[in-house]
């Protein structure tokens, strides 16, 4: 292979995703860099400029600019951070919600108009072979942080949800079947009835794959909101995954003016309850029970959204 091939299916493979092809109107009015910026703060609750310029390795000057005129145009807003007060905390406003969703919209309805063409005997090699290139591109270096994307469901995530939380609990603690029929009516009531605006889940994505998922919910008690279903995939620790899933259920629930957020686990998740102590969560209750097989110990846990200002 040559650097001429490399660079021939480079240009072979922007015509065919239409990277370039500013008249089908896919990013406009942004630039494909501009809307890469808008998917990462879509998909990254917790990201200052610092954050930004490492992950997609920008230009600092070039990443101002952007962020300028996001700015300019409504769609962010720039707060202290509360990791490190020299630094400004980036999110999206409503209105910038609204143009990542369209933009995100655009790009799939791309991607499966380009999809649909493949036979379906033929999908299978094309994803192995996507998987090739990644591999052998990234010189075998191991995940990082920043290669891990936190996205919202698609079609057969929560599905995913079910079936390795019923696998991994049973292979790591022995429960039985009715934990995984707990995780099918906790999925099944968030798909059949919830509101967008106050519930949600995060899909922890790495190298196309999920690896991890959380869940925000409105509890029974006015103006909290529950924290549930946290998972990561073994081969996926070590990441901070959970960490920052956890981080965007907070940052969810503090912005859909929820007072507190509570959850409920058992003494055995020891890594978890580790997690929910270093953002914060205090326990307020444990009661011995026996469930899903198992004799347990369960823990309730809350966090005070809007803590007393000293």
């Amino acid at each position: 292979m040559t650097v001429q091939d490399i660079r021939s299916f480079n240009r072979f493979y922007t015509n065919v995703i239409g990277a370039l092809d500013y008249g089908r109107h896919l990013y406009a009015p942004y630039t494909l860099t501009e809307s890469r910026v808008l998917y990462e703060l879509a998909h990254s609750p917790r990201t200052d400029a610092a954050d930004l310029r490492g992950e997609l390795s920008l230009d600092a000057g070039y990443l101002s600019r952007i962020l300028n005129k996001f700015e300019q145009d409504g769609l962010i807003e720039r707060t202290p951070s509360e990791r490190d007060p020299r630094r400004r905390r980036i999110t999206l406003t409503a209105q910038g919600s609204e143009t990542a969703a369209l933009l995100d919209e655009r790009s799939r309805e791309s991607v499966g108009a380009l999809l649909a063409t493949v036979p379906a005997d033929d999908r299978p090699r094309l994803a192995e072979a996507m998987r090739t290139v990644r591999t052998l591109l990234s010189s075998g270096r191991p995940p990082r942080n920043e290669d891990v994307v936190l996205r919202e469901p698609g079609p057969g995530d929560l599905g995913w949800i079910v079936q390795r939380n019923a696998a991994l609990y049973a292979a790591e603690y022995g429960w039985n079947a009715d934990y995984e029929g707990l995780v099918a009516r906790i999925v099944a009531d968030f798909a059949e009835d919830h509101d967008p605006h106050l519930e949600r889940v995060w899909i922890a994505e790495l190298d196309g794959r999920p690896v991890g998922c959380v869940m925000c919910v409105r509890d029974d008690a006015p103006g909290t909101a529950r924290l549930r279903l946290l998972l990561v995939e073994p081969d996926a620790r070590g990441l901070r995954i959970g960490d920052r899933l956890v981080g965007a259920v907070i940052d969810f629930a503090r912005d859909g003016g929820y007072r507190d957020l509570v959850l409920w686990t058992n003494d055995v998740l020891a890594a978890a309850r580790r997690i929910y102590q270093r953002h914060g969560f205090v326990l307020v209750a444990e009661k011995p029970h026996r469930s899903f097989g198992a004799d347990l110990t369960g823990q309730d846990w809350r966090l005070d959204l809007h803590p007393p200002q000293e």
